[in-house]
C-alpha cells in the first residue's frame, strides 16, 4: 500500500474492461480512509468495515469521529479560578463535538505555608493533575491563574518550566490557547496578569486567542465590579470572600464557547 492511501488489486474484481462473473461474491471491505483521493486527509475519520460476531451476516460500515479536547489546565488557592474553569469548561461543552477536560497544576507549596495562608484543603478532588506528556493529546488549551504581583502564580510558572522537553520539540505549535485569571484587586492585574503569561506560548509556537470584545454588551458596563479584559475572563477575589459576579461568570462561559467554535472552525476534523 501506498503513501496515499491505494489499495492492492482485488483478487476477486475483474481487471477494467473485463466483464464481472456473477458468480464470483466481493470480499468484504478493508479499512479506507473516506476521500482516500486526497493525500492530505486527516487520518482522524476512517470508514471501518466491520463484521459482525455472525460470520454469515456481511459487514457493516460504521463511522468513528473523535471529539475535539480543550484541555482546561488551571491553578486555584482560594477556589476563584476552579469557578471560572469550570464555567469555561460549560462553554466548551455545548459546542457540539468538542469537550473540556479540567486538570489541575501540581501544589508546590507544603501543607503548613499552605494552613498559614488559609488555603482550603482540596481533600479528595476529582480533578486530576496535569500530566506534561498528556499535553500533546489536546486540541487547544484554556489556563487559569490567579496573580502574584502582576504575573502568573508561581505555581503556573513552575508548570510551564516543566514543559522544556515539548518545547524542544515544538509539540505544541500551532495549538490555540487563552487565559483566565483572577485578583485581588482592580488594580491587581485582570490584564498584565495574561499580558505577561503571553512569552509562554510564544517560545512553544502556540496561537494566542484572546476574547477581545465578543462578550458585546457585558464588556461596556460600569455599573459595578466586573473582572475580565478582551485579554480572558477573570474574577475579583478581594480578601477571598468575594464570589463571582453573574457577568464575571457569564464572561468565562463565553470564553469557552468562543475557543470552542474556533477549535472547531480551524482545527483538525474531529
Amino acid at each position: 500500500m501506498g503513501k496515499g492511501g491505494g489499495c492492492f488489486p482485488s483478487k476477486t474484481r475483474p481487471p477494467i474492461g473485463v466483464p464481472p462473473d456473477n458468480n464470483t461474491q466481493a470480499s468484504p471491505a478493508p479499512l479506507i480512509p473516506e476521500e482516500a483521493a486526497e493525500e492530505e486527509q486527516s487520518p482522524q475519520i476512517f470508514t471501518v468495515a466491520q463484521k459482525t460476531s455472525d460470520s454469515n451476516h456481511d459487514g457493516e460500515l460504521v463511522s468513528k469521529k473523535r471529539r475535539l479536547k480543550i484541555y482546561i489546565i488551571f491553578y486555584s488557592m482560594y477556589g476563584h479560578v476552579e469557578i471560572l474553569a469550570r464555567k469555561v469548561k460549560q462553554g466548551v461543552d455545548s459546542i457540539e463535538g468538542v469537550e473540556g477536560v479540567l486538570y489541575r497544576v501540581p501544589e508546590t507549596l507544603a501543607n503548613e505555608t499552605l494552613d498559614q495562608m488559609r488555603a482550603p484543603h482540596k481533600g479528595n478532588d476529582e480533578v486530576p493533575s496535569m500530566c506534561v506528556e498528556e499535553m500533546v493529546n489536546a486540541d487547544g488549551f484554556l489556563f487559569g491563574f490567579p496573580t502574584r504581583f502582576g504575573s502568573m502564580a508561581a505555581q503556573m510558572n513552575a508548570f510551564f518550566d516543566s514543559t522544556h522537553e515539548l518545547w524542544v520539540e515544538q509539540k505544541l505549535a500551532g495549538k490555540p490557547a487563552g487565559f483566565f485569571v483572577s485578583t485581588g484587586t482592580q488594580g491587581g492585574g485582570q490584564e498584565t496578569t495574561a499580558l505577561t503569561a503571553i512569552p509562554h506560548l510564544v517560545h512553544h509556537g502556540m496561537i494566542y486567542v484572546p476574547v477581545g470584545y465578543t462578550f458585546g454588551a457585558g464588556m461596556f458596563r460600569m455599573d459595578g465590579i466586573r473582572g475580565g479584559s478582551p485579554y480572558g475572563a477573570g474574577v475579583y477575589s478581594g480578601d477571598g470572600s468575594r464570589e463571582p459576579s453573574e457577568t464575571e461568570l457569564g464572561l468565562a462561559e463565553h470564553q469557552g464557547r468562543y475557543m470552542a467554535t474556533l477549535v472547531k472552525r480551524f482545527g483538525p476534523s474531529p
